[in-house]
């Protein structure tokens, strides 16, 4: 039946052009953005994992930052603690030799002192100079230095519960000076500390020969405590480097992720665009055809 009130084949193409319109609109956008998921209205679920796993890579950012810092602050402690220990012509490993060479009858040892003196000094400097961003484990004598450090190394979360790791760094285990005279390098043992040390007023009596002995010793004893907290320090900055690959592994697959949650297949997208702007193009058609239909009925009345 042909009607001038109610033309059901316009109504018809007008909902189909609406519809076409609509979709195209949304994959216009997709590929605008290249998500399919860009608001909440789009995908609730979906928007909102991927709100939330943004949210902890820019914690693991953050952490990545934080293990970059760490690993300058540890290596500069680790740097000053190997030149303390030095080698035959420096640090600990070269007054060692030198106090032996003391034991020797008959040779100046105010001459050695020299040198002793020397290699004290410099020591003490590498540790003073030891400092990072205001952080130095090594010379502790202002007696404002936290006993320890925590490192941050990772960051999870679990349901809504995050958890952050840390590496806890005690600072006693690398302090070779402090206020106290604690330090590897400044506590007394017998009548001097490895820092006091002077050998310029022995003789070749066996009483000083007994003291040279005593500060050979203790030297010794200085080296593998030095050693040991390089070693320490090695193992954190390690542990440091593996944390740092790992987090930004890490970050990589998170993005991964959220992008399989949300980005748009731009070759299917494109597809799609083309088919529906043809659909367009047919419904306009298809809608100017059908209000043209009702022409045909004044050539009733003609």
């Amino acid at each position: 039946m042909s009607s001038l009130l109610t033309n059901s084949t316009a109504m018809t193409a007008l909902q189909t052009l609406r519809s076409v319109g609509s979709q195209l609109s949304t994959t216009q956008n997709r590929i605008a953005t290249g998500q399919r998921v860009a608001t909440a209205s789009d995908n609730a679920a979906y928007w909102s994992i991927a709100t939330s796993m943004r949210a902890d890579n820019a914690a693991l950012s953050a952490v990545s930052d934080s293990l970059g810092l760490s690993a300058a602050t540890v290596d500069t402690e680790y740097t000053a603690l190997t030149t303390v220990i030095g080698d035959k012509d420096s640090g600990l490993t070269k007054l060692q030799s030198l106090l032996v060479q003391a034991k020797t009858a008959g040779i100046d040892r105010t001459k050695i002192q020299a040198d002793v003196t020397q290699i004290q000094q410099q020591m003490k400097s590498t540790a003073n100079a030891a400092t990072f961003n205001g952080i130095n484990w090594l010379s502790t004598t202002t007696g404002t230095t936290p006993t320890s450090f925590s490192l941050v190394s990772s960051y999870s979360r679990v349901g809504g519960t995050p958890t952050i790791g840390s590496i806890t760094v005690t600072t006693a285990n690398y302090t070779l000076y402090s206020s106290t005279q604690t330090g590897i390098l400044d506590t007394v043992s017998g009548s001097a500390s490895v820092d006091t040390i002077n050998i310029s007023a022995l003789t070749d009596s066996a009483a000083d020969q007994t003291t040279l002995d005593a500060y050979i010793a203790q030297v010794t004893t200085a080296i593998n405590s030095v050693a040991a907290s390089a070693a320490n320090l090695g193992a954190v900055k390690n542990r440091i480097s593996t944390n740092t690959e790992f987090v930004k592994s890490l970050m990589d697959s998170v993005d991964r992720g959220v992008g399989q949650l949300v980005d748009a297949d731009m070759n299917a997208e494109s597809t799609r665009l083309a088919a529906l702007q043809v659909q367009q193009q047919l419904g306009v058609q298809a809608l100017s055809i059908a209000n043209n239909s009702s022409q045909s009925i004044l050539s009733l009345f003609r």
